[in-house]
């Protein structure tokens, strides 16, 4: 756990959050300022700082957090969603702990069609 990491005390139950889904290596739980009807950040517990780094660190965690996804959507009512992944600051990153961002209820690939 890193210690000034929001999502690290967030998975460590220091932080309350609205937990929709837990699996041994993931915690998913709502975007407290969402972008969707649906949005659902999963995460693993274990810290690494972005998507990337955790797919080489640990690719069993990473296609668990993936598997999580679809899950968490199908729950929510939804067959058709997006992942979104920022890496690095450049990108949007604003918690550098690996999480993916479930969005469903809206079509976001229009803004990537532009």
């Amino acid at each position: 756990m890193a210690e000034d990491c929001i999502f690290c005390k967030i998975v460590a139950r220091e932080i309350p959050a609205e937990v929709v889904a837990e699996s041994e290596h993931t915690l998913a739980f709502r975007d407290i300022n969402p972008k969707a009807p649906v949005h659902v950040l999963v995460v693993p517990k274990v810290h690494q700082p972005d998507a990337a780094s955790l797919a080489q660190a640990e690719p069993q965690v990473a296609a668990e957090l993936l598997a999580q996804t679809r899950a968490i959507a199908t729950q929510e009512g939804y067959e058709d969603y997006n992942l979104v992944f920022n890496t690095g600051a450049g990108a949007g990153q604003t918690v550098f702990h690996a999480h993916v961002h479930l969005l469903a209820g809206v079509d976001v690939s229009k803004l990537f069609l532009a």
